[in-house]
């Protein structure tokens, strides 16, 4: 069993189209949250998003290559991009392009595309659609087109677990590293879900925000949806500290879990199974624990039933601990989430620096930990989890170390 190690991140978020803006922007607590500017403002209930905004797929990518891509396909090549650059890898040359996995997770796929189609279909009267739909909308299009970009050969595939779908992704990414199943891997999240479709699905349940994302306050309203990628590149300890590559953290362990039991509410005793599970996978005890990135989705069901699986884990070390949720800035990505979400678990190691949860007012009497409120906070942080738990009951938590 290896030891596993991240060294290369990328992102394309509502708070910047590169990991290190988006970073910069979690820890001075600036939300990327307003008005929906690609849709109909007048068809939607509320209209609020956290938007990619003038993201140009030309600059990124030749007509040739773009006729390929949906919007989900496009962040996540772009994410990827810059986390093997930054890795300082050369997968042809350092003959790791054989056995290097990709797992891209994704909660829907290509959600523009197939928009688009139905619009064509039963909008429009069209029955005439583009022959390319099938590959553009396929929720593995991501991880293939990875795949294809950097010539891996290795196992790769899709994670599709709605909200927790990166998380597993990532997971799936490290149990192949540490065991030898393959010897590097390309793994993250990404979604493009802000379309007229989806956006109203999500307003039917009424689970979301009317004004903004505030998660653990008691003004909180609901989720807002958010869209974007991040991608990391993971490796074994022994191969990055052989080619003398920064070591961003050290990827711990990972816990799932299932609920197995309503497909919406949120189970306390499911999630802080997952909980364990990470730590006891990453050989942690729960004192070794500094930050918790929540899932945090500002629901009413969501938040108490967090707060309470990190009280049945931690005791009375939880209220020793740093609690936040990103998603008060970057919205809820769903498929994304955990991979955005990542990348401030990694901040908060390598800077000491713990992202705020935005837009808090006041407290809520069953949100009883310490949310870091509005403003990020200077505090050293050698072990951080990352919690998605997702409808349908699947719940993934990874477990970050501060590089060795």
């Amino acid at each position: 069993m290896h030891r596993v190690v991240i060294t290369g991140i990328g992102a394309v978020t509502p708070l910047g189209h590169n990991a290190a803006d988006s970073w910069n922007a979690m820890r001075e607590g600036r939300p990327a949250i307003g008005p929906i500017t690609s849709l109909p403002r007048e068809d939607l209930r509320f209209g609020i998003a956290a938007e990619v905004q003038g993201f140009d797929p030309a600059a990124h990518f030749d007509d040739k290559r773009l006729i390929l891509l949906d919007r989900v396909s496009q962040f996540a090549l772009v994410a990827a991009r810059e986390a093997v650059a930054q890795s300082g890898i050369d997968f042809a040359a350092d003959g790791l392009g054989e056995n290097t996995a990709v797992v891209i997770g994704s909660g829907i796929g290509g959600e523009q595309t197939h928009d688009a189609t139905f619009k064509r279909l039963y909008g429009e009267n069209n029955p005439r659609v583009h022959p390319l739909t099938i590959v553009r909308l396929m929720a593995n299009a991501p991880a293939s087109h990875v795949a294809i970009e950097f010539g891996l050969h290795g196992p790769a595939f899709a994670t599709v677990s709605a909200c927790s779908s990166a998380n597993h992704a990532l997971a799936q990414a490290f149990h192949m590293v540490r065991s030898g199943v393959a010897d590097a891997a390309v793994a993250g999240g990404s979604e493009a879900c802000i379309t007229l479709g989806t956006v109203k699905a999500w307003e039917a349940m009424r689970v979301m925000a009317d004004d903004t994302c505030r998660p653990f306050s008691r003004q909180r309203r609901g989720m807002v949806l958010g869209e974007g990628a991040g991608v990391f590149v993971l490796e074994t300890l022994e191969r990055a500290q052989r080619r003398g590559a920064t070591i961003l953290a050290e990827f711990a362990g990972a816990g799932m879990s299932a609920d197995a039991g309503d497909i919406v509410f949120p189970s306390e005793v499911g999630a802080a199974k997952a909980i364990e599970r990470a730590l006891k996978d990453g050989g942690l005890a729960s004192q070794d624990v500094d930050y918790v990135n929540a899932h945090g989705t500002a629901t009413p069901a969501n938040d108490p039933t967090e707060t309470k699986a990190i009280r049945r884990v931690f005791g009375a070390h939880a209220d020793r601990l740093t609690v936040s949720s990103t998603k008060s800035m970057h919205g809820h990505a769903l498929g994304a989430a955990g991979a955005v979400e990542l990348l401030a678990a990694i901040g908060a190691l390598r800077e000491g620096v713990v992202p705020p949860t935005a837009n808090f007012v006041d407290p809520d009497p069953e949100c009883d930990l310490d949310y870091v409120p509005n403003i990020a906070r200077e505090t050293p942080v050698r072990v951080a989890l990352s919690n998605s738990f997702a409808f349908g009951g699947l719940n993934a938590v990874v477990a970050l170390r501060r590089a060795p």
